[in-house]
């Protein structure tokens, strides 16, 4: 059986594919790539990298299907998953493949450097793109889709690494903005249809707040503390917007207050409560809001 499989879903990618295969290079024994539908070259130049492509109806969006139909195809034991816009660090490649030669049973969060624009700083999230290939083991979420729930479920863990992987996202703010609203259409129904599902609110005010729709922000920001009450980083995150964009002192002390409750010595939340008692809330700035 092989050690490591790529895994792609990808939409007229001609520019960023090589790039990403390249990076990839021998790592991976087989390459599948979904296809969702691309009119450039894109297909042929997977052909030509060795892949297996597979043809995908996205008439209805969804792209956790078409992330489990890639690793629905694959047969090595480990999943490496990537977009076409992404590289690996070559220098993170040992680090990689012994992670892979441990074979726990886990997901790996890699470090993910965001290129955005000349006028915007580059920014550092974790996106969990190793993981073993297991029948349990999907992604969840028509967008904004994330696979850590599902390996929760079935009892494995989630680990942070040093594996890097650099990120360049598109240069056209307005598509962006477009994308943006996109995400929020379908999100919108994915929460009426399982209105349950916490995590879609969460990505909900995040493209809001990418926008630069700071009250509806808040506005998901305070109806995910009444849903997940015991969840400090929802009460610091509603105290942000209660602090920052939608100014309301009181009850951003007393989100704070209660982030602190909930995690003794939270660092963030101690910090914005002490600017707040010394009067100094203006010393807060916005974070700048980037583009998607």
């Amino acid at each position: 059986m092989l050690a490591l499989s790529l895994c792609m879903m990808v939409k007229n990618e001609e520019r960023n594919l090589p790039r990403c295969l390249d990076a990839v290079g021998n790592l991976a024994g087989e390459l599948i790539i979904v296809d969702t539908g691309s009119t450039d070259r894109t297909v042929p130049i997977a052909a030509r990298y060795g892949a297996v492509v597979i043809p995908f109806d996205f008439a209805t969006v969804d792209f956790a299907a078409a992330r489990n139909q890639a690793i629905a195809r694959a047969s090595g034991r480990w999943i490496l998953m990537l977009d076409a816009d992404e590289a690996l660090d070559r220098a993170s490649a040992p680090m990689l493949e012994r992670l892979v030669a441990l074979d726990h049973n886990a997901g790996y969060f890699l470090e993910r450097h965001n290129r955005w624009s000349d006028s915007v700083a580059p920014t550092t999230d974790y996106v969990v793109r190793l993981f073993p290939n297991r029948p349990s083991y999907r992604y969840r979420g028509r967008v904004h889709e994330t696979i850590d729930a599902s390996i929760f479920s079935a009892g494995g863990r989630l680990h942070k690494t040093g594996v890097r992987i650099d990120h360049d996202f598109a240069s056209d703010p307005e598509a962006r903005r477009r994308k943006s609203h996109w995400y929020i259409s379908i999100l919108t129904q994915e929460i009426a249809t399982d209105p349950g599902d916490v995590s879609r609110l969460d990505f909900l005010a995040a493209e809001y707040h990418q926008l630069g729709m700071f009250d509806q922000a808040a506005e998901i920001a305070e109806r995910i503390v009444r849903l997940r009450p015991l969840d400090p980083r929802a009460h610091l995150f509603a105290g942000t917007y209660h602090l920052l964009y939608k100014p309301d002192l009181p009850r951003a002390r007393a989100d704070f207050i209660q982030a602190l409750k909930l995690r003794p010595g939270y660092a963030e939340a101690e910090s914005f409560l002490r600017l707040i008692e010394a009067g100094q809330p203006s010393a807060i700035s916005r974070p700048e809001v980037a583009d998607r």
